[in-house]
């Protein structure tokens, strides 16, 4: 599924315009990319969490020379699926949790 058709979705569901649920959809992105952006962490519960981490500088190789060379450290968006996500997904390993 692409956006457009997660627009579609969204409109669908929510007796809505396309153009409208675009509108939330593209707030709803925007505001996460702005707040892990900031170095903040956007939480939902049951479906994960959106949070920026850092990549430390490393050495690496070119693959067509074999040259090494130095990849420079960088922040790195992560998303963390929450509980609910990973049961629906794995319903299974969500039973193999509860039995412990």
């Amino acid at each position: 599924m692409n956006r457009l058709e997660l627009a579609e979705k969204i409109a669908q569901e929510h007796d809505l315009s396309r153009a409208q649920a675009e509108r939330i959809l593209k707030t709803v992105t925007d505001t996460i990319v702005g707040v892990v952006k900031k170095g903040g962490t956007v939480g939902i519960v049951g479906f994960g969490t959106f949070k920026q981490t850092s990549r430390g500088a490393r050495k690496g190789r070119n693959p067509a020379t074999g040259e090494a060379v130095k990849i420079p450290a960088r922040k790195v968006p992560k998303f963390l699926a929450g509980a609910g996500f990973k049961d629906a997904v794995d319903p299974k390993a969500a039973a193999r949790r509860r039995a412990k």
